[in-house]
């Protein structure tokens, strides 16, 4: 738990809000509208913390569309753009060791999710648009 508690204080540091807290489970849900986090699931799941963020569905994507996000996931400085269990929704997901996570690992991993929706936001929404 009490890697649980001191996650929970990095990000109400960083201005985050805890819109959703499931302690049992040690997993809460942050927003930052302005960041581009929006219902960011943070988990401890010892011995690592996992951060994932739905961004849109991709219930009909074409093998190009994978490709290219293969393409990006390069590009990005943490994290990966991922498909769901069913291979019908984009996520974005992270994730770091809890025994030696910082504030700024943690805010650098959230920072990347926003800087990828910064630079490839209109590239994702053009991929959904097409299905």
């Amino acid at each position: 738990m009490a890697d649980f508690e001191k996650v929970k204080d990095y990000l109400l540091e960083m201005g985050f809000s805890i819109d959703q807290e499931i302690a049992k489970e040690e997993l809460v849900v942050v927003n930052d509208e302005e960041r581009g986090v929006n219902h960011l699931v943070i988990d401890c799941e010892d011995p690592i913390l996992i951060m994932e963020q739905v961004i849109l569905p991709l219930p009909n994507a074409t093998a190009e569309t994978y490709k290219r996000l293969l393409q990006i996931n390069r590009t990005l400085v943490h994290g990966a753009f991922v498909l769901d269990d069913e291979g019908k929704t984009l996520l974005f997901r992270d994730t770091l060791q809890l025994q030696n996570l910082d504030p700024n690992e943690l805010e650098g991993s959230i920072d990347a999710l926003s800087l990828a929706l910064a630079e490839y936001g209109g590239e994702l929404l053009a991929f959904s648009a097409s299905q």
